[in-house]
Parts: structure tokens; C-alpha cells; sequence
């Protein structure tokens, strides 16, 4: 298992590969030891999230839902809501409960984070821009998916013109390491031109610029509060959470990461998707390189 020592060449590009190869009962290696050796973070390793009761964590499930449908709703509204349906709870708990999911409750949107102090502020690239060829304009965003037993965060990077999910990670915590991580396996796939984030602290820290920047990319963010600005992987996570992850109820953060696996690769390469001509996102993006390997 560890004869890969010293040769980090030989590591996966994805957290997800490199967290299974982890050895929790290994004798010559701590766990700490062996998140250092993969270069992960230690917090993608263990548990999902947890500190939140029972009552929390069901309070939170709801909040999800009902986001989906009505994003527009603060914690004012969603408190109201809440006790409509028979919840006993006051506003000031479901906005800890919202930031703690990373919903922003002034903005139509959701908001993982405020963004990086000191930050430079890119424009927002895409508005009246036609994308008509894979690789033109990539995005990415984070989501809080519910457990039975916590909470964890996904990010995805997505293409917008095939749908195609370039990559994806899960976390349990809001630490910028894993949206770096998977924007790197992305960038073994392919390069856009634009790359489209919001300005929450994850993307506009200078480690993840770094990435774009080195790859010579052009960097678009979403306007302060909109809602539409990165549209497309929006409607990723609604898909996602009512095709896969409402159905299935995960138990645990391994259940989650072997669910998603088995749903993204549905996703990408048998799900057909109407504004591709029912067409499946692999079938786009692939068709893409196939032009480039032939030119």
C-alpha cells in the first residue's frame, strides 16, 4: 500500500482516490501520517460534519428543500415557513442554521462563504455571451448535502456548454483545499477559456487564482446577489439532490462518496439531456476532443 513513497507522481489526482487509499488500522503509520504522505487534509478524511443535534440536523434537510424551491427566502422567511408546517423555532436559530449551510440569507442565491478579505474583483464575463463549444466556459460552486448522521460540502466543476462534470469532491468543512483540489483533476481534462465562480472566499483566495492563473484562463465572477449568474451548475444541484441524493438518504460520508460516484457517471454518460438533443454530456464534451486529437 505505501510502496508509492517518494514518488508523488504516482499520486491520484482526486481526493476521492487518494482518501481510499487510507489505511485506518495501520500499525507503521498514523492517519495524520498518511493525510501528510497524500498531501489530503485531514478534515476530508474523517467524519461528515457534526456538532448539530438530531432536531438540527432535520431543521437543516428542510431548509435544503425548501431552498431549492423558494432561494429568495432569508432566514425571515424561511423562519415563517418553517413554523408554518409545525416547527418550533425562532429566527435567530435558522440563521445559524443557514450559515452553517452556507445559505446566504440576503441574497436571492446561495453563498458559501463571504469573500476572501483583500480579494480583487473580476468581472463577470458571460452576460449576452452565446457558448457554443465545449471548453469555452467552465464554473464551479459549493452545495451543503444532508446525512442522517451531518452534513457535507460538494463542489463540482462544470462544463457549460456539454453539462459535462469535470470533476467533483466532498468535504466537511468549508476549508478552500478541496475546491482546489478539484479544479486540478479538471485541469487534466481539458482548459477553458473563461472560468466562472462566485466571489466566496474558496475562489477568490490567491491559492485558488494561482491555479487559473498559471493555466493562463480568464477568471469571470458572479455579480454580488444574483441569482443566475452561474445558472447552470444551480440547476447541477437540483438535479443532483432530487435525482440522487433526497432518494437515497445517506447514512454516512462513504455512503455519500460512493452514491455520487455511481450518480455522476449516470449523470454524465447515460442521462440525456433535452437541450443537448437528448444527448448525454459525455457525448458532447468527448465529441470535443475527439475534434481537437484529429486536427
Amino acid at each position: 500500500m505505501w510502496n508509492w513513497i517518494g514518488s508523488k507522481k504516482k499520486l491520484p489526482n482526486s481526493t476521492a482516490e487518494r482518501r481510499a487509499w487510507i489505511v485506518p488500522d495501520d500499525d507503521r503509520l498514523s492517519i495524520t501520517q498518511q493525510c501528510a504522505l497524500l498531501e489530503l487534509p485531514r478534515s476530508t478524511f474523517y467524519h461528515a460534519g457534526q456538532g448539530e443535534s438530531k432536531e438540527n440536523l432535520r431543521l437543516m434537510r428542510r431548509i435544503d428543500e425548501q431552498y431549492l424551491k423558494t432561494p429568495y427566502f432569508g432566514s425571515r422567511r424561511m423562519t415563517h415557513w418553517l413554523i408554518r408546517k409545525g416547527f418550533e423555532v425562532n429566527r435567530k436559530r435558522i440563521r445559524r442554521l443557514m450559515q452553517v449551510m452556507g445559505l446566504e440569507a440576503i441574497y436571492p442565491r446561495q453563498r458559501t462563504s463571504d469573500p476572501h478579505p483583500g480579494h480583487r474583483i473580476y468581472p463577470y464575463l458571460l452576460r449576452n455571451l452565446a457558448i457554443e463549444r465545449c471548453d469555452h466556459v467552465w464554473s464551479t460552486d459549493i452545495t451543503y448535502i444532508p446525512l442522517k448522521q451531518g452534513f457535507m460540502y460538494l463542489t463540482a466543476v462544470l462544463d457549460w456548454h456539454s453539462r459535462y462534470v469535470l470533476s467533483w469532491e466532498l468535504s466537511n468543512t468549508l476549508d478552500g483545499a478541496f475546491c482546489i483540489s478539484a479544479l486540478k483533476q479538471a485541469l487534466t481534462q481539458g482548459q477553458p477559456e473563461i472560468f466562472n465562480t462566485d466571489q466566496g472566499a474558496q475562489f477568490t483566495s490567491q491559492a485558488f487564482l494561482d491555479v487559473l492563473q498559471a493555466s493562463q484562463v480568464a477568471i469571470s465572477m458572479d455579480g454580488r446577489g444574483r441569482a443566475l449568474d452561474n445558472v447552470f451548475v444551480e440547476r447541477l444541484w437540483r438535479t443532483v439532490k432530487y435525482e440522487d441524493i433526497y432518494l437515497r438518504d445517506y447514512e454516512s460520508a462513504s455512503d455519500l462518496e460512493a452514491g455520487l460516484r455511481k450518480y455522476f457517471r449516470f449523470y454524465c454518460r447515460e442521462r440525456g439531456h433535452q437541450s443537448l438533443g437528448y444527448q448525454t454530456p459525455w457525448e458532447v464534451y468527448s465529441a470535443r476532443r475527439l475534434k481537437r486529437k484529429a486536427k
